[in-house]
């Protein structure tokens, strides 16, 4: 088992978000990458962080060429562009880095709580495109209850957790507080409503929700006492809201420099902060140079995150002591559930050869004989057997077991 990706960590987000695979997209790219002659199952992380992909594969080089290409035909890019930056892990090292995503400390906000959500998420659509199998779903399901355990048995997911609430902190810090301003939040999916959530206890005069599907943006702007826009609307609000906050999933730039220069006008130079936590980008990196338009983006916001973690980054350690008891928690199973069919394999084969033999000797034996010889061949086999099984059972999951279930496969052709 592999994982192939690039994030926040190894790559600008110039190209972060040209390696974003969209929901739409998803099922095109999980039905190539299992297409693919080295890999058997697939499942495709991508988040504003990160775009990953597990597979369990035939063979490792070749599996990790093949997720190369991918990322090349994903973002248009020849290989020499971003190769350097992809990370591989495989086996045991791809469980830990997996359960370190779920956990939480390789977000760009530390601890944060919306990647558990995507993991679960990814593992889902993988599954509806029939392109997990018994060794992913094992993976992922057992990356879920690491999360979980993180959450609640450290204090990692302590206060400021999750990628909405750092938007909204960072709006409030630039402009001193968000009481009685008006705020644009462009975007009405689990990011875009938890914004909204944030920006009510942040106690904000006016929340407006604009968003591809109408019925969307009022469900959320009612929850808060908002009010919802049709995308068509942008402008004049852009020309009235302090700040405007952005997370759509939208594949290219929704606002862009031709869009913001009559809302500049408009504005009579009165400020406007905008936050864009979209990869790829809602907003025209351009407008930034806008006379009062202050523009801010996912770099920033990890920048800003990152001087507010000191308590947090205390309970690193112990949660990285919760992954490592976990992954050889997840080896084990692994390993034990190898050894059960070996064990049962091995029993097989030696009940072919017994009743090879016995039918060989049957034409010598009456009825009575051939019963005896039946009964006390099936004794001695499943005495002779039981201390093999029962220490290969007990070793499972060490490399003592992994060393005596490959000497019994080799010995016994299995």
């Amino acid at each position: 088992m592999i994982v192939v990706g690039l994030n926040h960590h190894s790559v600008p987000l110039q190209v972060l978000e040209r390696m974003t695979v969209s929901r739409e997209r998803m099922p095109k790219a999980l039905h190539d990458l299992t297409g693919r002659d080295n890999l058997s199952e697939a499942v495709v992380l991508s988040t504003c962080n990160r775009t990953e992909v597990y597979a369990q594969v035939e063979r490792f080089h070749g599996a990790v060429g093949e997720v190369r290409d991918f990322f090349g035909e994903l973002g248009s890019l020849p290989p020499e562009d971003f190769a350097d930056h992809l990370y591989t892990f495989h086996d045991a090292a791809a469980v830990a880095h997996l359960f370190t995503v779920a956990a939480g400390l390789d977000s760009a906000v530390l601890g944060e709580s919306e990647i558990l959500g995507q993991v679960k998420g990814a593992w889902e659509m993988g599954a509806a495109e029939g392109a997990t199998g018994p060794v992913l779903n094992m993976l992922f399901r057992h990356a879920l209850e690491v999360g979980k355990r993180v959450r609640t048995e450290t204090g990692l997911s302590r206060r400021l957790t999750s990628l909405s609430q750092a938007a909204v902190a960072l709006a409030a810090q630039r402009l001193g507080s968000l009481e009685d301003r008006r705020v644009l939040v462009l975007g009405a999916g689990e990011t875009g409503e938890r914004m909204v959530a944030s920006l009510a206890a942040a106690g904000v005069g006016e929340v407006l929700v604009a968003n591809r599907t109408p019925d969307r943006a009022e469900a959320v702007a009612a929850r808060v006492g908002g009010r919802a826009l049709r995308l068509s609307a942008l402008p004049d609000a852009l020309a009235e809201v302090d700040v405007l906050l952005t997370s759509t999933g939208a594949s290219s730039v929704l606002v862009d420099h031709g869009d913001l220069e009559p809302v500049v006008r408009a504005r009579g130079g009165r400020p406007l902060l905008i936050v864009d936590v979209a990869v790829p980008r809602d907003v025209d990196p351009g407008a930034a140079d806008l006379p009062g338009v202050t523009l801010l983006d996912m770099d920033d916001l990890r920048a800003f995150a990152e001087r507010g973690v000191p308590e947090r980054r205390r309970e690193v350690a112990r949660v990285r002591d919760l992954i490592d008891d976990e992954v050889s928690r997840y080896r084990e199973a692994v390993t034990a559930r190898q050894v059960a069919p070996l064990v049962t394999a091995l029993r097989e084969r030696a009940e072919e050869v017994r009743t090879r033999e016995l039918r060989r000797l049957g034409r010598r034996l009456d009825p009575a004989q051939r019963a005896a010889v039946d009964d006390v061949t099936r004794t001695v086999m499943a005495k002779l057997l039981h201390e093999p099984s029962v220490r290969l059972k007990e070793a499972a999951g060490s490399p003592r077991g992994e060393r005596l279930s490959e000497a019994l496969r080799e010995l016994f052709d299995l």
